[in-house]
This record gives C-alpha cells, structure tokens and sequence, in this order.
C-alpha cells in the first residue's frame, strides 16, 4: 500500500477541488431536487463529487469510488474512496455554514485515512488510523480548550432514529445537554474540544467512515453502538465521545438496541 501520507495528500487535493465548486454554488440560488428517500439534492453536490471522481480516475484508476450521488465504481477494490460532497445538503440550502465535505479512504472496508472539510469557512479536520492523536486542525489556532462545563452530547436528526433507537438516546443523555443539528460538523467540534460526544443512527457509509479516522486523530474514541469498530459494512449506528470514559458510559445505555 502507498504510504498513508501520500494518500492524505491526495485527499487535501479532492477537498480542495470539491471546495472550489461548492463555494461557487453557496448562498447562490442553487436548483435542488429530492430524492427516492426524500433528501434533498443539489446541483452542487453532484458537481462536486463529480470532480473528485474525476481526480480519482486519474490518479487511481485501481481504485473504488463510493460515493453519495453517483453508482460505485471498482466495487471489489481493496483501496475504496467514500466520498459525501455535501454532508448537510438542508444547511447548504439554508446558507448555514455548517455542511462539509468528508472524504476516506477505506482499506479493506476499514477507514484509514479521513477528511472533513468545511469550504466556507476554510477549516479542515484531517487523520489516519497509522499515526494516532495526529489530527491536524487547518488553520491551525493553537488548539481549543475543551468544554468542561459538564457532558454535551449532539446528535444530527432524531427523525433517522427507529423508537427503540431512540429510546435508547433518551437514556443515554439523560441529565446531559443535547445539542441537535450539525450533521458531520459536529464531529469536528467533538475535536475541537466544544462537545463531549456524539450519537447517530441512520448513517450511511459516506456518512461516517471520513470521522473514525479524524476523531481518532483527535484523541476521540468512535464505534458502533455495539462498541465495534466502524467499517464500510457497519450498520449507521455512529456513536463518538471525546475519551474512553465518556464513550463507555454512553456505550453502556446504546449497545443493547437491536
């Protein structure tokens, strides 16, 4: 396998390009559609994935490409770039700046290296599973203090919950603060120190394999709601916390849930 590094640099190279084209489109009046499951769709995400893809053919065409918008290229590769142009289409639409681009490179169905990207605002969360507490934090700001005013969990949407997914959240944050919305940018304030953890259900792979990487970077701990490791395979449950204590206290209330 290519060096990591090498692929990370490459991974820079796709967020860039996938950023060029989304700032293009932001606070535009951008033509949007819903798909099959009622999610909304733009024209931005399609062009933006389309130019990734289009990278990753050049520079690797052995390489599959899993992507939101477009069918799977190389669907038996053992390297396999997952890519969400725009993760949290509702706030691009809205012209919140809080939807990014995640991008992974998956090995095997296992994440090993993974970008999140938020155009507008010019920040980046990038890790690798190779080199843990390596995240890098673009621009880098000297670090951010951590929230210790007690445990803050987000979650993206509790319509993606089953009930007994969400009843499950429910003892899980009892007596905690609840911050709901964010999608994949929540993960990157996990990092950053401004949340203590994060729950989701619902996920798919695009969704969720770009933050095993960056959260493990940052220190974080990232599983499935079994308290497995998350792999291209896994189920969309997504449960993140800033240290192994935290985690194992939420894993403890989630994992029971079929």
């Amino acid at each position: 396998m290519t060096t990591t590094d090498e692929y990370l640099a490459f991974a820079h190279l796709l967020a860039d390009e996938a950023g060029n084209v989304l700032r293009r489109h932001f606070r535009q009046s951008t033509p949007a559609e819903s798909k099959e499951d009622g999610s909304p769709v733009t024209v931005a995400d399609r062009e933006a994935e389309a130019a990734m893809r289009v990278l990753i053919r050049q520079r690797y065409p052995e390489h599959g490409i899993f992507g939101e918008e477009w069918s799977r290229e190389n669907i038996n590769a053992p390297l396999q770039w997952v890519l969400d142009p725009i993760d949290g289409t509702r706030a691009f639409m809205a012209g919140y700046p809080t939807f990014t681009t995640l991008i992974a490179l998956c090995e095997n169905g296992v994440p090993v290296a993974g970008v999140i990207d938020q155009p507008y605002l010019k920040e980046r969360w990038v890790g690798n599973t190779v080199m843990p507490h390596s995240l890098r934090h673009l621009p880098q700001d000297g670090g951010r203090p951590r929230n210790e005013c007690g445990v803050t969990i987000a979650t993206t949407s509790l319509t993606c919950f089953t009930a007994a997914q969400a009843a499950a959240f429910a003892r899980a944050t009892a007596g905690h603060t609840v911050v709901h919305g964010g999608d994949a940018y929540a993960y990157a304030m996990l990092c950053d120190g401004h949340l203590s953890a994060v729950i989701d259900a619902g996920f798919k792979p695009y969704d969720f394999c770009a933050l095993a990487p960056v959260v493990q970077a940052a220190g974080g701990v990232i599983t499935d709601w079994q308290g497995n490791p998350l792999t291209i395979n896994s189920s969309g449950e997504v449960v993140a916390a800033r240290d192994a204590e935290v985690h194992g206290q939420l894993l403890r209330a989630l994992k029971h849930v079929l």
